[in-house]
């Protein structure tokens, strides 16, 4: 049996959106972070990028179970001495309520130049309207 090697011609990258509404954000960042990085094809290798493109809609009304609207802190550092601001989820959801998943996302990739490839294909919006539309984008079930 040969192994096949995917060239970048070769690959075949679909357009995916996913209504985020009432979804739980774990479960929701997981499948999302599977999608970008190819591993529901067949022909996934970890040293391949054969992911897909991927638009979360509805980002806001993601879901967080238990207490952690209050309790779950989301933290930033400035690089400089005190610099550390940390905010809780009901705050970042109000102000950003993509960086909600788009971190969750990220945590779920890894910390290499393909993650960074990967996560670009990540496309967020807090609403229901997005602008890829001439991308013919397949409903996603999570």
């Amino acid at each position: 049996m040969n192994t096949t090697f995917l060239k970048e011609a070769d690959i075949d990258r679909k357009w995916h959106i996913v209504d985020a509404t009432g979804k739980t954000l774990g479960h929701l960042a997981t499948e999302v972070a599977n999608v970008l990085r190819g591993k529901h094809k067949p022909t996934y290798a970890p040293h391949v990028d054969n992911g897909d493109f991927v638009i979360v809609t509805n980002a806001s009304k993601v879901y967080l179970s238990g207490n952690k609207e209050k309790l779950k802190m989301y933290q930033k550092y400035s690089g400089f001495a005190g610099g550390l601001t940390k905010k809780p989820a009901a705050f970042v959801r109000e102000r950003d309520p993509e960086r909600l998943i788009r971190q969750a996302v990220w945590g779920m990739i890894p910390r290499s130049r393909q993650g960074r490839q990967v996560i670009r294909r990540l496309k967020v919006y807090a609403g229901d309207e997005h602008n890829h539309a001439a991308q013919k984008p397949e409903a996603l079930e999570v």
